[in-house]
């Protein structure tokens, strides 16, 4: 799914606009990010939540020419899904899950 198809998924709900719908998609997508920039998490839930991680500098290689290289520190950032959306990507391993501890 893309921006675009988002933006149409957003439109179809309602009685909105295309510009309405950019409006809606862009403005929360902002959010997520201007939180992040500033260190903030973002927990939406049932969906799962969105923090930064501090990765450490390190020693890599170019894959090219086998140098090493140094690899400064960076923030990433990282989501985590919800146990809801786990479950509704792998319904077996949910439907296993609650027999297994039914039969516990």
């Amino acid at each position: 799914m893309t921006k675009a198809d988002l933006v149409e998924k957003v439109t179809g709900l309602g009685d909105l606009t295309r510009r309405d719908g950019e409006v809606i998609v862009e403005t929360i997508f902002e959010s997520v990010i201007n939180a992040l920039q500033t260190g903030d998490k973002i927990e939406i839930r049932g969906f799962g939540s969105f923090r930064i991680r501090q990765r450490n500098p390190r020693i890599g290689r170019n894959p090219k020419t086998g140098e090493r290289v140094e690899v400064p520190a960076k923030r990433v950032p990282y989501f985590k899904p919800s146990k809801e959306l786990r479950d509704l990507v792998n319904p077996g391993e949910a439907e296993a899950a609650s027999k297994g501890e039914k039969a516990q």
